[in-house]
């Protein structure tokens, strides 16, 4: 996957406009963020515990807890927003606090990764953000059920997962962005206020898409390319070289994440004890 995220002006000057609806205030290791998202994640604990067997069941859709537009989200506004978040001290206001960085995991949910990520993000009590794909959220609901009910982030990642991304158009855009927008919803009664492109491959259409949704999009900064399988070693020195303010990026679905899955748990204590702190989007 390419970082393909660029810089703009207006970037920070959107953002600060959108923050306080579209983007949950950032904390330290283990914290949740606000009242409004605890109740959420207390909400869709209710609906669903951690699956005791991986072959999806029927289960009730809680009603989705939207966050209500202001009024001053005027549509030249929500398309200011030209360039996706890779540094939660630069792109988001407010930034978040001293020495954070964020865990970003996609392509899930997987019923063999995705239970092994979260139980190594248990271990170091660490929270992250999850893009998971729609087609997956359907397959596997009580998995991202679990995720929430961790405390983790739940995020938009496209219906299917299309390459290139930036070439889709007109209604299979629309599909892509809007269904696994209300898949989440559903599923979890928490609605995604984040969105991650598959490779980060961006266009303006996409871009105003996502922002007349109340979503906000995200690169990374680190990638350590986990999702081609170059080894524990390569996943492990890469995201050891994060800085404060970085969005890492791993897998938790598309294929063998066992590497990933390794090198997390040798990668985040490490990082923990260099000082940084763990923050959920």
């Amino acid at each position: 996957m390419a970082d393909t995220g660029t810089s703009g002006p207006t970037r920070r000057a959107a953002l600060t406009l959108l923050g306080a609806a579209g983007l949950a205030v950032l904390g330290a290791d283990g914290a949740l963020h606000g009242t409004a998202h605890a109740d959420r994640v207390r909400q869709a604990a209710n609906a669903g515990r951690p699956a005791q067997h991986l072959k999806p069941t029927p289960t009730p859709k809680p009603s989705p807890v939207a966050t209500p537009r202001p009024a001053s989200w005027t549509q030249e506004r929500l398309t200011l927003v030209k360039a996706p978040i890779r540094d939660i001290f630069k792109d988001v206001s407010p930034p978040a606090p001293p020495n954070s960085i964020a865990l970003t995991i996609d392509d899930g949910p997987h019923p063999t990764w995705t239970p092994q990520v979260l139980d190594v993000l248990a271990e170091f009590e660490v929270h992250a953000t999850f893009f998971q794909i729609g087609e997956q959220i359907q397959e596997w609901p009580k998995l991202t059920r679990r995720v929430v009910a961790a405390g983790h982030q739940i995020c938009n990642h496209t219906q299917t997962h299309p390459i290139p991304f930036d070439h889709v158009r007109g209604k299979r855009l629309r599909k892509e962005v809007i269904e696994p927008f209300h898949r989440v919803a559903d599923v979890t009664g928490v609605v995604p206020t984040l969105f991650r492109a598959p490779g980060g491959a961006w266009s303006k259409p996409s871009l105003e898409l996502i922002a007349e949704h109340g979503m906000l999009p995200v690169d990374w900064a680190v990638d350590p390319t986990d999702w081609s399988r170059p080894g524990v070693g390569h996943i492990r020195r890469t995201m050891l070289s994060a800085k404060a303010g970085n969005v890492l990026l791993c897998h938790d679905g598309g294929g063998d994440r066992s590497q990933t899955v390794a090198a997390l748990r040798a990668v985040i204590p490490k990082l923990k004890k260099r000082g940084l702190n763990f923050v959920a989007l």
